[in-house]
């Protein structure tokens, strides 16, 4: 599901547009970037190296807290590249799929994601 022209969210897991800082380890490479969205399923970034589809990845996401006295929480899973392509400014645009994560994992994702969709 895709958003409607009345900018109505109609995904079954919206995403949300937030760079959030994100870390994935690819073929004995770390990359440390920010995401551009994030959904409860996967998420899209900008990495300076191309990492083709299909790629295996390892992924550590750090959801910032609201509460000045809670830690960030850290949610950590594996993903699949579904789509890379080349950034007009240099780079490449990646889209992950995360295949392997708890439903702990997700719903940390979910439960940040909720705090800022009406």
């Amino acid at each position: 599901m895709t958003k409607r022209k009345s900018g109505i969210e109609r995904r079954r897991h919206p995403r949300l547009e937030q760079a959030l800082p994100i870390r994935i380890a690819a073929n004995g490479y770390d990359f440390l970037t920010s995401t551009q969205n994030i959904s409860c399923l996967g998420a899209y970034c900008r990495l300076d190296k191309y990492i083709p589809p299909f790629t295996r990845i390892a992924v550590r996401l750090i959801l910032p807290s609201i509460a000045r006295k809670k830690e960030d929480s850290r949610v950590e899973c594996k993903g699949v590249v579904v789509r890379s392509i080349d950034a007009e400014n240099g780079g490449f645009n990646i889209a992950i799929f995360f295949n392997e994560i708890a439903d702990t994992q997700k719903k940390k994702i979910s439960q940040y994601i909720s705090r800022f969709l009406a």
